[in-house]
């Protein structure tokens, strides 16, 4: 994943629901509810980092997470569902 800078996809939208204390993800006809920190990730995918750029200023706002681990495969998973390009 190495030189990939992840963005959402154009039709894709991360907004934060105040009613359910939650972040959403916005798609055409789907709403899709996050769990855990997955919002703070997708933060962080703004088409100027790259995946090592953004598991390391994770490790350092949540020290002791297994960010290196679970980050890259959380995004690749993302960017499978089309929602990351």
């Amino acid at each position: 994943m190495t030189g990939w800078r992840p963005v959402l996809a154009r039709a894709v939208h991360l907004r934060h629901d105040r009613v359910r204390d939650t972040d959403l993800l916005l798609l055409p006809e789907r709403v899709v509810v996050l769990e855990g920190n997955a919002g703070a990730v997708l933060r962080l995918c703004d088409g100027k980092r790259e995946v090592p750029d953004i598991v390391a200023e994770l490790a350092r706002l949540y020290p002791g997470a297994p960010v290196a681990e679970d980050v890259p495969e959380f995004l690749g998973r993302i960017r499978e569902e089309g929602w990351l390009r």
